[in-house]
C-alpha cells in the first residue's frame, strides 16, 4: 500500500516531469517552424535616411505625417533615422481616397480612408529597389450619424486618415525588412 505522503511525492514527480516536457516540445515544435526571437531587424544596414515624401494627392500634410510615422516605425524596429545615412529611403503618396460605405436615406454614414504610394531605397552604391502600390493593408474606415456636422466628419476623417498613415508606415518598414536582408 503506498501511503499519503509518497503519493504526493510521486505527483509532485509527474507534474514536473509532464512541465518540462511540454516546455522542450514547445521549444522543438517553434524552433522547427522557423520561429526566432530577434532583438532587432536583420538588415545590412543600420541606419536609414529618410528623404524626399512627395504628396500628389489633394489631401494636405500627408508627407508630413508620413514622415513622421516613418521616423517612429524605424526607431520600433532598432534602425536610427539619419540624414546622413548610407540608406536612402524617398517616394511619393500617389493615392487619397475616402470612399462611403454605407449610407441611411440617402446620406453616407460610414467611410472608408485609402492611401497608397510608390517607394524606393537607395544603397550607398546606387542600386535602387522599388515598393509599389504600398499602403495600409487593413480597412481603415469610421462611422458618423451626424451626417450634418461637417465638422464631426471631418474630425474622424483626420483621426482615421492617421491610422492609415501609420499603417502605412507598417507596411512600408515591414517591406524594407522582407525585402532587403543580410
Amino acid at each position: 500500500m503506498v501511503s499519503k505522503g509518497s503519493f504526493e511525492i510521486m505527483k509532485k514527480i509527474l507534474i514536473s516531469i509532464s512541465l518540462i516536457f511540454t516546455f522542450h516540445f514547445s521549444l522543438f515544435n517553434l524552433s522547427g517552424c522557423g520561429y526566432a526571437i530577434h532583438g532587432k531587424v536583420s538588415l545590412p544596414f543600420d541606419s536609414i535616411q529618410v528623404g524626399k515624401l512627395e504628396n500628389t494627392t489633394l489631401e494636405p500634410k500627408l508627407q508630413d505625417k508620413l514622415q513622421i510615422a516613418l521616423s517612429e516605425e524605424f526607431l520600433k524596429q532598432g534602425l536610427d533615422v539619419n540624414p546622413n545615412a548610407g540608406y536612402k529611403l524617398s517616394g511619393m503618396i500617389n493615392q487619397f481616397e475616402l470612399r462611403i460605405l454605407s449610407e441611411k436615406g440617402g446620406l453616407a454614414t460610414e467611410y472608408e480612408v485609402i492611401i497608397k504610394g510608390d517607394f524606393s531605397l537607395v544603397d550607398p552604391l546606387g542600386n535602387t529597389e522599388d515598393f509599389k502600390n504600398l499602403g495600409s493593408p487593413f480597412i481603415v474606415s469610421f462611422q458618423s450619424s451626424d451626417t450634418l456636422e461637417l465638422e464631426k466628419v471631418l474630425a474622424l476623417k483626420e483621426i482615421v486618415s492617421e491610422r492609415a498613415i501609420r499603417d502605412m508606415a507598417l507596411e512600408i518598414v515591414s517591406s524594407l525588412i522582407y525585402h532587403v536582408r543580410k
